[in-house]
């Protein structure tokens, strides 16, 4: 099996994202019941302006198969950072190539990304009841549950704030 580059998008690779994250969205069951948020997943051209699209892609063929939104606090797509936080929005896998280890590399990205930035913390969302393969791994990268983060886009759509402080022990 083939390693993976994670590197910025490009324009030409915004189709290739907006349909791996449609159908990773679907395939995880977080679109059911959704009328407007397919479309805004597919406006990948749209985040790239005010932030950082992320895709993971085959060392060898090229060929993307993830992607994520790095955000900062202040800007269109961040929801939940506040000051000194980044966020990573839209985390995505192509259906067909879960497992490979695409979703750990592009939330090492972002963490690695807002290290570098000088933040203090990571903060992200999951949609309650959904998305248990990203919870775990979440989990298993040291994102621990921030109550305080939690909100409600819509009745019945519960997001779940998770964080990850970057700030070493005293």
């Amino acid at each position: 099996m083939s390693g993976l580059l994670v590197r910025r998008a490009e324009p030409a690779d915004f189709p290739t994202v907006a349909r791996l994250t449609v159908a990773a969205y679907e395939a995880d069951g977080q679109l059911k019941g959704e009328t407007g948020y397919a479309p805004v997943l597919a406006d990948v051209a749209t985040r790239a302006e005010t932030g950082e699209v992320l895709v993971a892609a085959d060392e060898v063929t090229g060929e993307v198969v993830g992607a994520v939104t790095f955000v900062l606090p202040g800007t269109p797509y961040a929801e939940l950072a506040g000051p000194g936080e980044a966020e990573f929005r839209m985390l995505a896998v192509d259906p067909a190539a879960q497992g490979r280890g695409a979703g750990a590399a592009l939330v090492g990205a972002c963490v690695a990304r807002a290290t570098e930035l000088g933040c203090s913390a990571v903060v992200i969302c999951v949609r309650s009841g959904l998305a248990p393969v990203a919870r775990r791994l979440y989990a298993r990268l040291g994102f621990v549950r921030a109550p305080e983060k939690d909100w409600t886009t819509l009745p019945g759509v519960e997001l779940l704030g998770l964080r990850l402080d970057l700030t070493p022990p005293a």
